[in-house]
């Protein structure tokens, strides 16, 4: 292992109070740094300067009481960053320890730049017919003994022994080989400026919702993402021969990107929603679609026939209007609906006014001669009969009551952090979201996403709801 590289390296990894890079802090820090044949180990540990969640402190160990005494990032600095300047950084999920650090020092005046190998990848191209390559599967798979799981040294030597495993089952140069295919593969960010490639950066590997802008401070795009680093970068990403990249390639110049973290799927959807009203991005179509509700609404003419007559969400309220038949982005969806029911249905589009017959009453709709209408237009088929095939019909259309007697709150939760978001809808109405019992967010609304996307959420037996 010692003469895998020819440049000093350093193994590290370090324990937080979390997982997102911008808001949590060090803990402890644990390094193994390689010169040659000379190994050395120490570990050091950090008062974060905020409380570690009770989640953080039953999965490493480190309680509140251990790092009173120790001393702030601040102190320890200076002699961190001479240990690690110019070395290879070796870090399961390199990304993450690099960011970390990189995020400490700037707060500190201090500027951290160096190369980085990240492990996990590193597991992946040496050992491919395996499905997992996390530290845990790393440990199991070649017995590696751990006397201290999620202690930052004890984890920096099982990634020490994985590189020296790896070495004596593979040999010495292939591990040397995949190790320089990993370290030559340019960088994603590379053509960005730096502004942006800082800003990319700095997302963190959460869920949340982020706006690509253009030089001019326009927004080209609205996306969604159960990690927003990756999500981000993939706009950017060359893809591989033979390879599509998944996301939405951005032709026009990228200037800053903008982002917000959710705890969870449902804030995520929201905000996008929000996001998509609010900045109409270029690239995102469906954004000028959103907004608008149009439903069908029964009414019976001189005949005794019930009708049916398109109505929107801008005249009358959805929420307290119990006789509704579907949710439609316009009118003419709604028309389309109908017709399609009574072409099912043998039901006269005349009768239902889908169809204007401009001669005399009576006249038969051209349905009828088609054999597709049972004759209402023209006395054949009496009210009584029509109605009940068509409510019939109806019935998987109708718009669902709210089935609660108040507002009720869709909650949302980090079990890292412990903060807690509370989704609040009244009568299928978006009424706002609020942040660990905060003021709300958002302005009360009714629209047909927020309809579909709230009924979805309902229908999940594991969601967790609070009613008002």
């Amino acid at each position: 292992m010692n003469t895998l590289f020819e440049q000093p390296c350093a193994i590290v990894d370090l324990e937080t109070t979390g997982g997102n890079i911008s808001r949590d802090r060090i803990t402890e820090v644990g390094m193994i740094l390689i010169d040659g044949e000379r190994v050395e180990r120490q570990s050091w540990l950090v008062n974060p300067g905020q409380p570690i969640p009770p989640f953080i402190e039953n999965m490493t160990g480190i309680r509140n009481e251990m790092v009173a005494g120790a001393p702030p990032f601040a102190a320890l600095a200076g002699e961190l960053l001479s240990r690690l300047q110019g070395r290879l950084l070796l870090a399961h999920n390199a990304r993450f320890d690099y960011g970390f650090l990189k995020n400490e020092f700037r707060r500190h005046g201090l500027r951290f730049q160096t190369q980085t190998l990240c492990t996990v990848k590193l597991s992946r191209r040496l050992y491919p017919q395996h499905f997992k390559h996390s530290l845990d599967s790393l440990i199991a798979r070649h017995d590696i003994e751990m006397p201290e799981r999620h202690r930052a040294l004890a984890d920096a030597e099982a990634v020490h022994r994985f590189l020296q495993i790896a070495a004596a089952e593979l040999g010495q140069e292939r591990l040397t080989h995949e190790a320089a295919q990993l370290l030559s593969q340019p960088a994603e960010l590379s053509d960005l400026a730096p502004q942006l490639q800082q800003q990319i950066e700095e997302l963190p590997d959460s869920a949340g919702v982020y706006v690509l802008f253009d030089l001019e401070d326009r927004a080209l795009y609205v996306g969604r993402a159960a990690n927003l680093y990756r999500k981000v970068l993939g706009h950017f990403s060359r893809a591989k021969p033979g390879h599509k990249s998944h996301e939405v390639r951005i032709d026009e110049p990228v200037a800053r990107v903008e982002w917000r973290e959710s705890l969870g799927e449902f804030g995520a959807h929201l905000q996008e929603l929000q996001w998509l009203r609010y900045h109409l991005p270029l690239h995102n179509p469906r954004a000028r679609m959103l907004g608008e509700a149009c439903s069908l609404q029964l009414q019976t003419d001189a005949d005794g026939f019930v009708r049916l007559r398109p109505v929107s969400a801008q005249d009358m309220d959805f929420s307290r209007t119990t006789d509704l038949y579907g949710l439609f982005r316009n009118a003419r969806e709604a028309r389309k609906a109908l017709a399609q029911i009574a072409l099912a249905q043998g039901l006269c589009q005349a009768v239902l006014g889908v169809e204007q017959v401009t001669s005399r009453k009576g006249a038969a709709c051209n349905a009828y001669s088609l054999q597709r209408c049972r004759g209402a237009c023209v006395g054949k088929e009496g009210a009584d009969s029509h109605n009940l095939r068509l409510l019939s019909a109806l019935q998987r259309l109708k718009v669902k009551p709210w089935p609660f007697e108040a507002a009720v709150a869709v909650v949302e939760r980090d079990e890292v952090c412990g903060d807690v978001v509370q989704h609040l809808f009244d009568r299928w109405c978006y009424l706002g979201s609020r942040r660990n019992g905060g003021e709300l967010t958002g302005e009360p609304a009714f629209d047909l996403d927020y309809y579909k996307l709230l009924e979805s959420e309902l229908r999940r037996p594991e969601r967790e709801l609070i009613e008002l």
